[in-house]
């Protein structure tokens, strides 16, 4: 990860791109992460895919640009899938409400 506590890779085959988070998604991460982002959920060409295998933590911010991202995606009818999510941002997205509208495998 490169000395930082955050970051972002992605692969694309065809019109499907998947985003991989590693680290910690939290207000230091943010602004960066939204800027990244912000083209990939406006392209409703692309399937995308968020795997958060590799996500240790996640805070109200990094939860807010995910909540955008689904937000976009929905607008636009344009698939988003959210992936291997890991146990205890699971727990915090049922908690919180969110992942009855995360379609997950």
């Amino acid at each position: 990860m490169n000395g930082k506590k955050f970051n972002v890779e992605t692969t694309q085959e065809g019109n499907q791109l998947t985003v991989f988070l590693q680290g910690e998604l939290d207000l230091a991460a943010a602004s960066e992460f939204r800027s990244f982002m912000e083209p990939l959920a406006n392209d409703g060409e692309v399937s995308l895919i968020l795997d958060l295998s590799k996500l240790t933590y996640i805070d109200s911010t990094g939860i807010g640009i995910l909540i955008s991202i689904l937000k976009a995606r929905s607008e636009m009818n344009a698939p988003l899938q959210v992936v291997h999510i890991p146990a205890q941002v699971q727990k915090l997205f049922d908690m919180i409400g969110i992942s009855k509208f995360l379609a997950s495998n």
